[in-house]
C-alpha cells in the first residue's frame, strides 16, 4: 500500500485512531518528559537536550527533538522547569510542537523516605500536510487507479490544544518508584468535518529501579554503580514493558534493556554508552529491532546531552531524590 495512504487510513479514519506518544529509550534521561513529578529531583538546576532519530531508511524517518530545564527551589521544597518538544513522522505529513511548565512539590516521609508529588500543563501544534496524500476514497477499489474526487472535508490543517499531566515519585533508601497520566483532558485531534471525535488517548506510565554500590576487587579496587529498572506504559491498546539496569563506573556509564510490546511480540534490544561528568552528561542509545520491521527500521539512534549551571554547594541537599544517572 502506498505509504501516504497508508499514513491517512491509520491517522485519519474515524475510529481507526493509533495515534501514540514520541517515547524514549533513555528514559530517565528525559525526566519531565517521563513524570512532572521528577521536575527538580537533581540538587544542580540542569538543562537537557535530546535527539532520536527512528527508522531511519532513506532519510525518511521519524525524528524527535526535546529541550528542557528544570532546578529545585531549596527553600520552598519545591521544583520548577519548562520543556519544548517537537515531532515529525515520515514525509512530514504529521508535525507536533508542543510546550509546557511543570512544578512539583517534595515531601520528606523520613529519615531515607521521600516523595515527589508534579504538575505539568502546556499547549500542543499538531500539523497535517494533507496536499500530497492519498484519500481511501479516491482509489477505484476495482482497478487500484487514483482519482482526484473526495468525499472527505477538512475544515483544518491544525489542531492546537491544551494538555496536562499529573505525576508521583516516591524513594525509600536506594529504592525508587513513580507513576504519572498524561493527556488528563484527552484533546481530539480531527480535522474531518462532520466527523466523531477523535481522542488522543490518555497514557499511564509506571517505573521503579534501585541504586546499589559495589566494589571491584584485586588490582582494580574501585566502586561502581548498578540501578536496575523497569518501566511500563500503556496508552489506548498499546501496552509496553522495558526492563533493563544501568551500570557506572567513574565517568564511564553503560547499559542495556529488553523493551516488549506486551499482546504482540518483542519489540528491540537497547544498547547504551555514556559519559558522566560534573557539569554534563551524554548518552548514546541504539533500538536493534527483533520484529519483522527489522526489514525496514534499520534501527534507531538516540543521543542525550545533560548540562549542570552551577557549581556544587558546600552541603549537599538532604531531601533530594535520587534517580539514575542518566
Amino acid at each position: 500500500m502506498n505509504i501516504k495512504t497508508l499514513v491517512f487510513s491509520l491517522l485519519f479514519i474515524p475510529g481507526t485512531l493509533l495515534a501514540q506518544d514520541a517515547e524514549y529509550s533513555q528514559f530517565f534521561a528525559n525526566p519531565l518528559h517521563l513524570n512532572p513529578a521528577l521536575t527538580g529531583t537533581s540538587e544542580l538546576p540542569r538543562a537537557i537536550a535530546s535527539y532520536r532519530k527512528q527508522w531511519p531508511q532513506n532519510g525518511n524517518s521519524y525524528n524527535t527533538y526535546s529541550l528542557s530545564y528544570d532546578c529545585l527551589l531549596k527553600k520552598q521544597k519545591a521544583g520548577v522547569g519548562f520543556q519544548l518538544n517537537y515531532d515529525s513522522q515520515p514525509g512530514n505529513y504529521i508535525n507536533s510542537s508542543s510546550a509546557s511548565a511543570s512544578y512539583s512539590y517534595h515531601l520528606e516521609l523520613g529519615s531515607e523516605s521521600f516523595m515527589t508529588l508534579g504538575l505539568d500543563a502546556g499547549f500542543v501544534i499538531k500539523q497535517y500536510n494533507t496536499g500530497e496524500l492519498i484519500f481511501p476514497s479516491e482509489i477505484n477499489q476495482q482497478t487500484g487507479t487514483i482519482t482526484q474526487s473526495t468525499t472527505i472535508t477538512i475544515s483544518n490543517e491544525k489542531r492546537l490544544y491544551p494538555d496536562f499531566a499529573v505525576g508521583l515519585v516516591g524513594q525509600h533508601s536506594g529504592f525508587f518508584w513513580g507513576a504519572s497520566i498524561h493527556h488528563l483532558t484527552q484533546p481530539n485531534e480531527s480535522i474531518i468535518d462532520d466527523s466523531q471525535n477523535v481522542e488522543l488517548p490518555m497514557k499511564f506510565t509506571a517505573h521503579a529501579g534501585a541504586r546499589t554500590h559495589k566494589f571491584h576487587h584485586g588490582l582494580l579496587s574501585r566502586r561502581f554503580t548498578v540501578s536496575p529498572n523497569i518501566l511500563y506504559q500503556q496508552q489506548g491498546s498499546f501496552k509496553q514493558l522495558n526492563l533493563g539496569i544501568y551500570m557506572i563506573e567513574k565517568s564511564f556509564l553503560f547499559g542495556g534493556w529488553f523493551r516488549n510490546n506486551i499482546d504482540e511480540r518483542p519489540d528491540a534490544i537497547i544498547a547504551l554508552i555514556g559519559l558522566a561528568r560534573e557539569k554534563f552528561k551524554f548518552g548514546y542509545s541504539f533500538d536493534y529491532t527483533l520484529s519483522e520491521l527489522s526489514y525496514y527500521s534499520h534501527g534507531t539512534h538516540e543521543i542525550s546531552l545533560t548540562f549542570f549551571l552551577k557549581n556544587q554547594g558546600s552541603s549537599p541537599i538532604r531531601n533530594r531524590l535520587l534517580i539514575p544517572m542518566i
